[in-house]
């Protein structure tokens, strides 16, 4: 190595399990071998050596080492004992995992070093510091705290998650000192992880104010006399030795003894053969093409035998570091109910000639390489007829909108896709082509736009373009494909075009696999065609280097945009016959298909807010919040930063000593929602104090503050965006802004409601399911009590009460009736007798008695519960009455937590999945009924919140409206299924959200 050369650095302890923790689990197929750590660190691994000068980094290494801990048994532990005696054991599926990495490590040709005696940020810290002073640059890839001491003019950290370069002012920014104090910094903290001690109370932004005052800890050991503060006085005095004792625990030492010299660790080229030999035996077959490919090999001629991969040799899965917490577990999805569909004979033949059709075009596809340099700019107007009348002939095309912002009500139109499939009646699919319209594409100029900008030569004239597109997307003989079809359909109707006869990949997808994983376009194509396509930021830049997508080259956005149209139909044609042979056509065409048009004309609508009303909110919270604050500063005896997890637990559990304090893996005190809520149950004030303040800066925050911003240059009004395919039970989700969680059951939630308005003239009108989901129970948990209850029009809760307490339901004091409704409502979402108790105030073993005996009364809820979870522990999923599928792949899971989390899920989802497709299917009926009664003029449908529609009437139009609407919704559910139980929906209209709700 010499001067100039740049050495990469890999913390392969922590690149182990930021993998295992950001990626869902993963099985060899051929085996049940957990794979999925080892997925992600080749992932990892290839990216870095094959995109690095495109990152933060911006260099290529000229040297590369992989850097893993050898075991716990370092020389830390003989001066500390209980050094790292916090540590559990790794997830057992991911020991299995700890040898097959290192051998991908070698797979890759790259070195592979360990140290007994040593942990690998010691191994780093030794190779840096030689490294450095023969004056090569380095990049440690870590975002480890622990190895930010090593950092200096030529010593950088690289967080590869975020793609983040960390050098001296980030490491000050982020600690309050120099690199070179970290080392006195964590000796003054310590570290619960590693279970390092520390100087006890003493945090980062005392260390770092103590160590700017006297310059490091020994000095202000030696002088911490003069320190005014008694209690930290005392405290520093008191724990001088352990202070020491851990500077030497975090400390990196600088002297191992290395096997390999720097000059051995030269990144070599890789050995294409061997690296795509271990891949395969891995089964990863999307990397295993990309790295083929690069390395110029024939993966098909290559035998994965030629490789020995043996995961029980080298795992020493327990004595590894799991690092500091950097990446959290990924919660796993929740899912849907049970029903009994069972298809006619003529069914299952449809379902087996669309699974064998699926399967033939899947593999036609699968891993086949996607000719880009075939695809065609469209550049005049007589190729866009050609590509028109393609269209026409086959009755399908794929579609796809290039613009300028993710918003489509702001969007600048930029270009357009299009994809046909010649041959389209061959079953395996004939060849597909792809092409390239562009009509916005600029560049630098004078006089054509207002910005200084003017068109680049060359592309088809806006309103021309938009005349054949208009008759050949208007045209329902012809299918138009498309992924994410709201956006695009938005994009057009802002154009004079209204889509019909369309399908959305992404939906059907969704049909097919909620609850799996996402549904993006990019993942689909990973995991049916085996493609991983061009990524935006490659064409469009990323960081301060981005620019719309109307500055980019039209080559380069021809091989981008007609991608994207070429991939979206090769996945239509290998997901929508699965459709049929899975039996799931219906759900698709009843609930989701329909639901495209209406969105997208609730968002076009949007509403109107006040801001003046808004504006006076934020006062109020503003005065509210700070009337909090000095209550709570009270309360705890000090000034501290209350949105401060950190400090806000170290004020609960470390100087008051409440207690029930637990430590998340950073080693802070957990101060979540449920952590204080359960505090306060217990009736302490201080907790109670803080989640009334943390309600009120989150809703002064998120609304009162955020809402006028939303508010639209043009129309004034606010549109949000709703997600059709982000939960898997079926329910709707809105964001930009999010209109979903503002509370209903508080003051303050109810005054951010007045602020949204009627224009002039008119009024809103909210149409409110009641009690959707205890009707659903009832039904598919066919409760006799309850259905009769339903359908006498008898107050619910009084009922259960009356059943449970032998209380009759006249006269009843209101007390025992909330305890009655909060057991209802508690059931459906699996409460605990833990949970009942905090939210009643009671001691648990009596809310345990109310739950026991809720179930001997209702009996056929507890069988539907055990029917539930046997049914998804069968089949891996659950469904809803009108057959939406939720899938749970971890409801047989080993760890208990998983499982528990699944099981509820599984329950509740064909509860809440089935109320969800109830309210879809409404939506898809109500305006055809109000234009049925010639209303669709005079109303307009502008909102969706959970089981709640909200529309927009004229003041005269109020009195016919109201009943259709009732109506429509109350009937939602026929003809496609007869419910045991009626649906009944509240409507009102009043001048603000609030009074109509």
């Amino acid at each position: 190595m010499k001067k100039g050369d740049h050495l990469f650095l890999v913390d392969g302890s922590g690149f182990i399990f930021r993998a295992f923790h950001a990626l869902p689990p993963l099985t060899r197929k051929s085996d049940g071998l957990p794979v999925g750590a080892v997925s992600g660190f080749c992932n990892m691994l290839w990216k870095l050596l094959t995109n690095a000068r495109d990152t933060s980094v911006g260099v290529t290494p000229t040297h590369f080492a992989v850097i893993f801990d050898y075991s716990s048994k370092t020389f830390r532990k003989e001066l500390y004992p209980d050094y790292k005696a916090n540590r559990s054991a790794p997830p057992e599926e991911l020991v299995p995992q700890f040898g097959l990495i290192r051998q991908a490590t070698r797979a890759f040709n790259l070195p592979c070093i360990e140290t007994d005696g040593f942990e690998a940020d010691d191994i780093i810290a030794t190779y840096a510091r030689a490294a450095e002073a023969i004056g090569a640059d380095v990049t440690i890839i870590s975002s480890d705290k622990d190895l930010m001491q090593l950092v200096t003019p030529n010593v950088h950290m690289y967080d590869s998650m975020k793609d983040k370069q960390i050098g001296i002012p980030d490491v000050i920014e982020k600690w309050g000192v120099p690199p070179e104090k970290m080392i006195d910094l964590q000796a003054m903290v310590g570290d619960s992880v590693d279970n390092v001690p520390g100087i006890p109370g003493i945090g980062p932004k005392t260390a770092a104010q103590l160590l700017e005052e006297f310059g490091d800890l020994d000095t202000l050991l030696a002088r911490a006399s003069e320190i005014k503060q008694v209690k930290r006085r005392e405290n520093i005095v008191a724990n001088a030795d352990l202070a020491r004792l851990s500077r030497q625990l975090v400390a990196l030492r600088t002297d191992v003894p290395l096997e390999l010299g720097l000059d051995a660790l030269v990144l070599e080229k890789q050995d294409g053969p061997k690296l795509v030999a271990f891949l395969k035996a891995m089964e990863f077959g999307s990397l295993t093409r990309r790295v083929a490919d690069a390395c110029d090999c024939d993966a098909g001629a290559i035998d994965p035998a030629t490789v020995t991969v043996e995961w029980g040799a080298e795992a020493r899965g327990p004595d590894l570091d799991p690092g500091a917490g950097d990446a959290q577990a990924v919660d796993p999805a929740p899912s849907g109910p049970v029903a009994d569909a069972r298809p006619s004979a003529s069914e299952k033949a449809e379902g087996a000639r669309a699974a064998d059709l699926a399967s033939a075009r899947h593999e036609a596809f699968m891993g086949k390489p996607i000719d880009r340099a075939g695809y065609v700019t469209i550049r005049d107007v007589a190729t866009l007829k050609s590509w028109v009348a393609a269209a026409r002939e086959t009755g399908l095309v794929a579609f796809d909108t290039e613009t300028t912002s993710l918003d489509p009500m702001q969007a600048d139109l930029v270009g357009v896709s299009l994809a046909v499939q010649d041959n389209a009646a061959s079953p395996a699919a004939g060849p597909i082509r792809a092409a390239y319209l562009p009509l916005g594409h600029k560049a630098g100029g004078d006089d054509l736009f207002s910005d200084g900008v003017k068109l680049v030569e060359g592309q088809v004239p806006m309103a021309e373009a938009l005349a054949l597109l208009k008759d050949l997307l208007e045209d329902p003989s012809v299918l138009k494909v498309a992924q994410n079809l709201k956006y695009d359909y938005l994009v057009m109707k802002r154009h004079g075009i209204t889509m019909v006869g369309f399908d959305d990949t992404m939906l059907i997808s969704y049909v097919l696999e909620a609850g799996v994983g996402a549904h993006g376009m990019d993942t689909l194509s990973e995991r049916w065609l085996g493609h991983t396509p061009i990524a935006y930021k490659d064409v469009a830049g990323s960081g301060k280097s981005a620019v719309t997508f109307d500055r980019v080259d039209i080559d380069k956005a021809t091989a981008y945009a007609a991608e994207d149209a070429d991939v979206t139909l090769r996945l239509w044609l290998v997901l929508k016959p699965r459709l049929a042979a899975e039996g799931l056509t219906r759900v698709y065409e009843r609930l989701e298909r329909p639901l495209v048009p209406v969105l997208a004309h609730m968002e076009e609508r949007g509403i109107t807010i006040d801001r003046q009303i808004l504006s006076r909110l934020s006062g109020e919270l503003a005065q509210k919040a700070a009337s909090f604050e000095d209550e709570i500063y009270a309360l705890a005896g000090e000034r501290f930063n209350i949105g401060s997890p950190k400090q806000l637990g170290d004020i609960l559990f470390g100087k008051m000593g409440l207690p029930g304090g637990s430590k998340t893996k950073t080693g802070q005190w957990s101060t979540s929602a449920q952590v204080l809520e359960d505090l306060a149950a217990q009736g302490i004030e201080l907790p109670r104090k803080i989640v009334d303040w943390r309600q009120l800066t989150k809703l002064k925050s998120t609304y009162t503050d955020a809402l006028p911003s939303y508010v639209h240059p043009e129309t004034k009004r606010v549109h949000t965006s709703y997600s059709l395919a982000s939960t898997s039970t079926g329910r709707l989700s809105s964001s930009e802004p999010n209109l979903q969680n503002i509370p209903v059951r508080n003051a303050e939630g109810r005054k951010i409601r007045t602020a949204f308005i009627a224009t002039p003239g008119h009024k809103l009108l909210s149409a409110d399911y009641s009690q959707i989901e205890l009707r659903v129970l009832a039904h598919v948990a066919d409760i006799p009590q309850l259905r009769q209850a339903f359908a006498d029009g008898i107050d619910i809760h009084a009922m259960t009460a009356s059943e449970m307490f032998g209380v009759p339901v006249e006269g009843m004091p209101s007390e025992v009736r909330r305890r009655a409704k909060a057991i209802n409502f508690g059931i459906i979402y699996g409460i605990s007798a833990f949970g009942l108790a905090n939210q009643l105030g009671i001691e648990r073993s009596e809310a345990g008695d109310y739950i026991k005996k809720y179930f001997e009364r209702f009996p056929g809820i507890r069988d539907y519960m055990e029917n539930t979870k046997a049914f998804a522990r069968e089949h891996g999923y659950v469904e809803t009455i009108f057959g939406r599928r939720a899938h749970y792949p971890e409801i047989k899971s080993s760890n208990p937590s998983v499982r528990a989390f699944n099981e509820r899920a599984a329950i509740n989802a064909p509860i809440q999945g089935s109320a969800a497709d109830i309210i879809r299917r409404a939506m898809v009926q109500v305006e055809p009924a109000l234009a049925r009664m010639g209303l669709s003029e005079r109303v307009r449908m502008l909102l969706q919140v959970h089981d709640e529609l909200i529309f927009e009437v004229e003041d005269e139009a109020i009195e016919a409206a109201m009943p259709v609407i009732v109506s429509t919704m109350e009937h939602a559910a026929m003809p496609a299924l007869s419910m045991r139980v009626p649906l009944k929906v509240d409507a009102r209209a009043a001048h603000n959200w609030d009074e109509a709700h």
